[in-house]
């Protein structure tokens, strides 16, 4: 009797714990999901990567390169777009799809992350863990939209996973699954370049007792994923990674140092990345309570890490690899000596929340210690969910740049015609996504080269204002000065911006 009243118990805790799981995945699903196609972003470098799918989908144009760096002026592997074309093509060439895929991928690294905690620390570790990624505003926010760094938390952390199956479970098939994410993440962003290091000090930590055809195999693995752009990179020498190679020794120009060496310099920014990583990621509107936080990871992380040694050696471990992650991630990106901006984290963007849920789990086995930490996670999650996205008001980018492209798309009369855009800090990619998919795509003015006979030029321009002042005539703008002598045939306000028609000066 007393047997089956433990194995009922049992099994309620059982059910309960995996109630909370799905609980949290729901809830972080509903934060990403909920009315995505207003939350997500849709500007120039979102239209040119749905542009690139779409004539992967369509016209068969199969692609080796990826989008470029927003620095350094490199490419990156195409794996990005094909992981977009089944979602794009899904939804019909709606935008949105590959938002949805981002989003999905975020949902599974929330599993991931208490699947992590599950099997190297504990459940209690795994649920907070999870929770406080699935509502972090900052990590909602990199999954709403479709860019290729915002799935590389999921590759990361799947990286992390497969080392620690490798060391501490002595799993070596894992190296497989280690190459593979490799191979994508590289793809994603070189960002990822952090984990080939990583992986050094990993299989150091084993003595390379890893035999040698696993070796091979996850060697084999990481150039399948990577051959794509390998194949691009091998038929023309090397372009990208002569560049990459440059920017990291030399960087690039208009910033000689980008990265250097400088004791206090390198401290100083190892402490601002630190603690930006909790005030971002974990604690969101307070500096002070992230510097707190840190100290206590920093603390409870060293204490346990001297226990764990004498009488736990999994957890040793498994805590060991997690400072690995962060000492490589943080000490490699500290030697950058340009802007660093959110999204260079995403490749740690698990690593605060799993070390918060381990000093926050490792404090519920105190009766006091319980208490405490349960009115912070509270905090935490109270302040995350106060700050979410989806509590302020949509930008609905989405809708608006379809409205203006069917304007433009209705008042272009089915003729031909051109398009330009005045911005500063936007292309015209996105407008003409929807006008190619309608099926009359604006002609692109090519130079005198090319176009000797100017056959690229329409006799109507369409320019669109993204400004608050503009003045089409005359705009150095390459596809309005190309137009050549123009005169203003109209011009209409259009949801949140002015579309001009131009037509060939015609003279006096």
């Amino acid at each position: 009797m007393n047997g089956n009243t433990q194995h009922i118990t049992h099994n309620r805790q059982h059910y309960f714990e995996w109630g909370m799981v799905i609980a949290i995945i729901l809830l972080g699903a509903f934060l990403r999901l909920y009315r995505i196609s207003d939350y997500m972003l849709f500007l120039g470098d979102e239209g040119r990567d749905v542009l690139i799918v779409k004539h992967i989908i369509v016209d068969h144009q199969l692609t080796l390169l990826g989008p470029t760096t927003s620095v350094g002026a490199m490419y990156l592997g195409p794996i990005y777009y094909y992981f977009m074309a089944p979602f794009l093509w899904l939804t019909r060439l709606d935008p949105v799809g590959p938002a949805i895929m981002v989003a999905l991928f975020s949902l599974a690294t929330i599993v991931l992350i208490y699947k992590f905690c599950l099997d190297f620390f504990d459940k209690n570790m795994g649920l907070v863990a999870a929770l406080l990624y699935a509502v972090s505003p900052l990590v909602i926010t990199y999954s709403h939209s479709s860019w290729n760094p915002n799935t590389l938390p999921f590759f990361s952390l799947l990286t992390v996973y497969g080392l620690a199956k490798i060391i501490v479970d002595k799993k070596d098939n894992w190296l497989i699954i280690v190459g593979i994410a490799l191979g994508v993440a590289l793809q994603l962003h070189y960002l990822a370049l952090i984990f080939f290091p990583l992986i050094l000090v990993i299989l150091a930590w084993r003595r390379f007792k890893i035999s040698l055809r696993t070796f091979l195999l996850g060697i084999l693995a990481f150039l399948i994923t990577y051959s794509p752009f390998l194949i691009f990179e091998i038929r023309h020498s090397f372009p990208n990674t002569q560049t990459a190679i440059r920017f990291i020794t030399a960087g690039h120009p208009g910033s000689p140092d980008s990265f250097n060496f400088g004791v206090d310099r390198f401290l100083h920014t190892v402490n601002d990345i630190s603690v930006r990583l909790s005030w971002r990621l974990v604690t969101i509107e307070s500096n002070l309570v992230a510097k707190i936080l840190l100290l206590v990871i920093i603390i409870g992380v060293s204490y346990w890490l001297i226990k764990y040694r004498k009488d736990n050696r999994v957890k040793f471990t498994s805590l060991l690899i997690l400072v690995a992650w962060y000492v490589v991630g943080v000490g490699v990106l500290s030697f950058y000596r340009g802007a660093i901006y959110d999204y260079y984290f995403v490749y740690l963007f698990p690593l605060p929340f799993l070390l918060t849920g381990f000093v926050v789990s490792r404090s519920f086995d105190h009766r006091y210690g319980r208490f405490l930490a349960g009115i912070f996670l509270m905090y935490l999650v109270f302040v995350n969910l106060r700050n979410t996205p989806i509590s302020k008001a949509p930008n609905r980018l989405v809708a608006q740049t379809k409205e203006i492209s069917r304007f433009i798309y209705d008042h272009a009369g089915g003729q031909p015609y051109n398009l330009g855009l005045i911005a500063s800090t936007n292309t015209d990619k996105a407008y003409r996504y929807f006008l190619e998919i309608w099926g009359n795509p604006p002609a692109i003015i090519e130079n005198s080269t090319i176009d000797p006979q100017r056959k690229t030029v329409a006799n109507q321009l369409f320019v669109i204002c993204e400004e608050k002042k503009c003045e089409p005539l005359g705009h150095p703008q390459w596809e309005i000065a190309g137009f050549g002598r123009a005169e203003i045939e109209g011009q209409w306000p259009v949801g949140p911006v002015k579309v001009f028609k131009l037509g060939h000066y015609r003279g006096k």
